[in-house]
């Protein structure tokens, strides 16, 4: 925004502030609290302190800044619920959203950062990788909880640490109970945190980088959590119609236990076994570029295959009583054209769902990354500078709180089609 737009709407952006940012414990971390708010918001190339202090005229205190962000010891998981109770009010969300995002980095000496791979630079990169939880519906979305990844080798107790690294945990500020956690789980750790808040909502969505770990399904289910996620082609499953079978007993010690008589399959050998023939086409959403839809904009449009199936795998195999696998959706999207399917799901919502449905659920998590393009685009989510456990998980709060203000400003220009379904 410019300044001249950052005045129309101060009263409107100092009440949000006041609300989200009622858990400080003092005046001045209110006061540095919404300078920084502003300083995100207010058009510039960089977000890091330095430059947001230059842009702020005499709020532009950039030692008090620096202060409030990195050492200033608040709590981001309060700012976070507040934040989270808000965006929830105004969302309406249809489920949890999980991703994470990469944070490129030139030096070595950053909280968490190491060469892994990160979708953000489709590559093995120098990088820290962020996991965050988004409220989402349709209409809407907002990053409403954050964890830092912790890479093997920034862990004392892995045989992967490395020695430098570990060494720099200090200096750093890294907690001495952080230790190396998969993303999948940190993103189970999130969802207890948020749901802990008091937020419920009955569904999950996230990429194959989540849903092809069994102990992340299962974990959404031991929560009650239905879930819609993204898989890889090489997934295995039997046919939702295969039984398992139990050789004759001989009479003597235990008897056979059953089991199914083929080997699981690959997904994609399922779906391609399938044909062409089972796509149907849906339209799950009107999008943003000019178009025929009823909007007179482009409709999102494609043909998709569902199958019910019974995923296999020792994990699955571990978490059921007796010998039958769970029956559950898979969703592959197989565009016109194409030799072969594009994209593959699985879903354990119930076996009346319609494709419509499992289709828009499916495809939610494109306002994920619209989230992350806006936050780091316009709002300098990658912008940070220091060097801290806190200050990053301090940015990332403050972001996403810049990010939901923008949202609530969205919504509030365009009330029909915001209003949740």
């Amino acid at each position: 925004m410019t300044p001249d737009e950052i005045a129309l709407v101060r009263g409107e952006l100092e009440t949000f502030a006041a609300e989200v940012f009622e858990p400080f414990a003092r005046r001045d971390q209110r006061r540095w609290g919404q300078v920084y708010l502003r300083g995100l918001l207010t058009d510039g190339q960089r977000k890091s302190v330095e430059p947001m202090a230059a842009r702020l005229g005499e709020d532009g205190n950039r030692q008090a800044l620096a202060n409030f962000i990195t050492t200033s010891p608040w709590d981001p998981a309060h700012i976070r619920a507040q934040l989270a109770w808000r965006m929830e009010e105004r969302i309406g969300p249809d489920a949890f959203v999980f991703d994470d995002t990469g944070f490129l980095k030139d030096g070595t000496a950053s909280a968490c950062v190491s060469r892994q791979y990160t979708g953000t630079a489709g590559k093995v990169t120098n990088c820290q990788v962020g996991v965050s939880l988004h409220l989402a519906s349709d209409h809407a979305s907002a990053a409403v909880n954050w964890r830092l990844f912790l890479p093997q080798s920034w862990d004392p107790a892995s045989p992967k640490a490395d020695a430098d690294k570990v060494a720099r945990r200090t200096a750093c500020g890294i907690p001495d109970d952080v230790g190396h956690v998969e993303k999948w789980q940190l993103a189970l750790d999130m969802l207890d945190e948020t749901r802990s808040w008091g937020i419920e909502v009955p569904l999950a969505v996230a990429d194959a980088g989540y849903g092809d770990a069994a102990a992340f399904r299962n974990g959404l289910q031991e929560r009650g959590l239905n879930y819609v996620v993204g898989i890889s082609t090489t997934l295995s499953a039997q046919p939702a119609d295969a039984v398992p079978v139990a050789e004759p007993h001989s009479g003597s010690g235990r008897p056979p236990v059953a089991k199914y008589p083929d080997k699981p399959r690959p997904v994609k050998e399922l779906v391609i076994a399938a044909g062409r023939k089972a796509a149907r086409p849906v339209q799950w959403r009107e999008g943003s570029r000019p178009g025929t839809g009823r909007s007179g904009r482009k409709r999102m449009y494609s043909r998709f295959v569902a199958l019910r199936i019974r995923s296999a795998g020792r994990e699955v195999r571990q978490h059921v009583d007796g010998p039958e696998l769970p029956v559950c959706w898979l969703l592959a999207e197989w565009p016109a054209g194409e030799s072969e399917p594009v994209q593959y799901w699985l879903s354990d919502l119930p076996s009346g769902m319609p494709l419509t449905t499992l289709v828009r659920l499916a495809k939610l998590r494109w306002r994920i990354e619209h989230d992350y393009r806006e936050m780091k685009q316009a709002l300098g989510l990658a912008h940070f500078e220091g060097r801290t456990w806190n200050g990053w998980h301090h940015h990332v709060t403050l972001v996403s709180v810049a990010h939901a203000f923008c949202t609530l400003q969205r919504l509030a220009r365009t009330p029909k089609e915001a209003a949740p379904a």
